[in-house]
Formats: C-alpha cells, sequence, structure tokens
C-alpha cells in the first residue's frame, strides 16, 4: 500500500508522520524504515525505528529514491513499513513526482509486503490525478 501524506509546508504532515510511524511500530513484527533528508527527526523518531538521512548516501532524484527503497526492501526482509519524509526535496521535483513514484511504489509494496507513506509537500489539487487515490484524507 502507498500514502501520501501531503499538504503545502507548516501544514503539520511531519508531526502527522512521526504519529504514523508510532502506530506502525505498535503493530509491526518486523522493521520500520524512516527515510528523511538532513537530520532533523533525530530526537522525534523511537530508537525502534530506523532513521536513515538521504543525504548521507548521496540520494537524489526520483529514480535514485526508487532504487534506495528497492534496496532497503531486498536488504532486509521483514521492513513492514517505509517512511518517506520531504519526499520532494529528496528527488528535487515537485509534485508531478508521484506519477512515476507511485506506480513503482505500489509495485514493490505487493512484492516485497511492505507500506510507504511519503510526505509530499504539496495541495492535494497539485497531486497528479492518476495518483489521487493515494492521498491520505
Amino acid at each position: 500500500m502507498v500514502t501520501l501524506l501531503t499538504g503545502k509546508k507548516g501544514s503539520g504532515k511531519t508531526k502527522r508522520l512521526i504519529e504514523m510511524v508510532n502506530a506502525a511500530l505498535e503493530k509491526s513484527n518486523g522493521n520500520v524504515v524512516v527515510i528523511e533528508k538532513g537530520k532533523q527527526m533525530t530526537f522525534n523518531i523511537p530508537y525502534s525505528a530506523r532513521l536513515v538521512d538521504s543525504d548521507a548516501y548521496d540520494v537524489k532524484g526520483q529514480e535514485a529514491l526508487l532504487g534506495f527503497v528497492s534496496g532497503i526492501c531486498a536488504g532486509n526482509y521483514d521492513v513492514t513499513d517505509i517512511f518517506v519524509d520531504s519526499t520532494l526535496k529528496i528527488t528535487g521535483t515537485g509534485a508531478e513526482a508521484c506519477a512515476y513514484l507511485v506506480p513503482e511504489l505500489k509495485k514493490l509494496s505487493a512484492s516485497a509486503d511492505t507500506n510507504f507513506v511519503l510526505s509530499i509537500s504539496a495541495a492535494d489539487e497539485d497531486i497528479p490525478e492518476a495518483v489521487s487515490d493515494c492521498v491520505l484524507k
């Protein structure tokens, strides 16, 4: 399953993402991974979640993010949830990146049995129509 957590900057997406991470940790029988750009959430995410700084691995662009996430799934068979904060800062693109990422992540979700949540700094109306069904209401 792929979920898009959308909203303009300052709308509380990161706070909501942290709440979702905590909920996933409570129900997960595997690993929960949080990918962020920079190290802003170091003290907000419980130690039981694996926090990964995309800058430390020079992840830039849609394809790089998809490959990075795929590698995490390939290297750890028990990853149940992957959360990506500031997705568009990592990809360096606008909301149109969702049209590429979401279908690819849906395929990966099905094969790896992993849930994905992407934090997208954009209004709901800016999200491509093809992936609007993934927007968290």
